[in-house]
């Protein structure tokens, strides 16, 4: 018996930010598994920044989606048949299957079964997945905050800067965290406790910040570059760290950016103030996720960790989805509903 599936391809590489005509539908249809394959049904994707990277064809980190290849993308999904020992027919699993309604995998690629008692299954591709691996990492080899310190974090109210804000008020450093517009501040200084939250988008953020940080700024965790980075830099107290895990706010960028060459000041400043500044993946740190997982379930049972699910619903509306995350438009983990 065969199983047919809906995905949505890369039909062409964007040139500055992506649009509809990028991405193609198409029908499919699946083979049974064969022997140590899983076919999935895919319940949840997820939307990420990093996504843009990857339809493009310069180097990364990571591959690139190939034209007419199934777009990337982490899943949470059900076990609907199995040749594999470890996974039945009905088990919950982490997988990376892309963006289609169902698919054929190696047992041996999924990350791992999910448990709906412990935490919602939606969970896995936010603040117990990747987003939170990444902040959970990023603080632990890299920001390392301390009691008494001051932490800033840009994009506070996604799944990433939610998570490293959280888990440093859990260390007892002082969080600043930045977002775009009223709503998303609020929520970032009443839902998720941070002590002070400010719009970048107010004319006068550069001095909001200035005046929110009077000690200075001994960790700031990167997601977003631009202008906030440019707030934030001259406010970097001697032997602050930069964790940088992101840049979203130059993904759609082609050649350099406009303006003057700031690289010899961003240099100075590096050697003058004993900046430790360290570009890195989750995936950089796997001697960590046993102790994250362990952690963040913690937390969760707790309710020590809060977050926010933005979920939108079908496949088709995947492409417009991303398109809003680039521009900022999501408030929380962005997530589709598949089933």
């Amino acid at each position: 018996m065969s199983t047919p599936t809906t995905r949505i391809v890369l039909a062409s590489r964007p040139q500055g930010e992506p649009t509809p005509a990028n991405f193609r539908i198409e029908q499919a249809v699946l083979p049974d598994p064969g022997g140590g394959q899983v076919l999935l049904e895919n319940v949840y994707l997820s939307l990420d920044p990093y996504m843009r990277g990857r339809m493009d064809e310069g180097r990364s980190y990571a591959a690139p989606v190939a034209i007419g290849a199934v777009m990337d993308g982490g899943t949470v999904a059900r076990v609907i048949a199995s040749r594999h020992p470890g996974f039945a027919e009905g088990d919950w699993v982490l997988a990376h299957a892309g963006w289609q309604t169902h698919a054929l995998v190696d047992g041996a690629s999924l990350r791992r079964k999910l448990d709906p008692a412990v935490a919602p299954v939606s969970t896995a591709l936010g603040v117990y997945g990747m987003p939170g691996f990444t902040a959970y990492a990023g603080l632990h080899e890299i920001g390392k905050p301390q009691a008494g310190e001051t932490l800033v974090v840009a994009a506070a109210s996604g799944p990433v800067g939610a998570t490293v804000g959280q888990i440093a008020k859990l260390r007892g450093a002082r969080v600043v965290g930045i977002a775009g517009g009223a709503a998303k501040c609020a929520h970032v200084a009443g839902e998720l406790g941070f002590d002070v939250a400010l719009d970048h988008r107010a004319p006068d953020f550069a001095e909001r910040l200035r005046a929110a940080v009077p000690d200075g700024i001994d960790v700031y965790f990167e997601n977003v570059g631009g202008a906030v980075f440019e707030a934030v830099l001259p406010l970097l107290n001697d032997f602050a760290r930069v964790p940088v895990c992101g840049l979203v706010a130059h993904y759609n960028e082609r050649g350099r950016p406009p303006g003057p060459d700031r690289l010899p000041e961003l240099m100075a400043l590096i050697l003058s103030r004993h900046l430790t500044v360290r570009g890195f993946i989750q995936r950089d740190f796997p001697a960590l996720y046993p102790a994250f997982l362990a952690d963040m379930g913690r937390w969760l049972a707790a309710g020590a960790i809060a977050y926010r699910e933005d979920v939108i619903h079908g496949l088709e509306q995947a492409p417009a989805g991303l398109i809003g995350l680039l521009a900022g438009r999501n408030f929380g983990k962005l997530l589709v509903k598949l089933v």
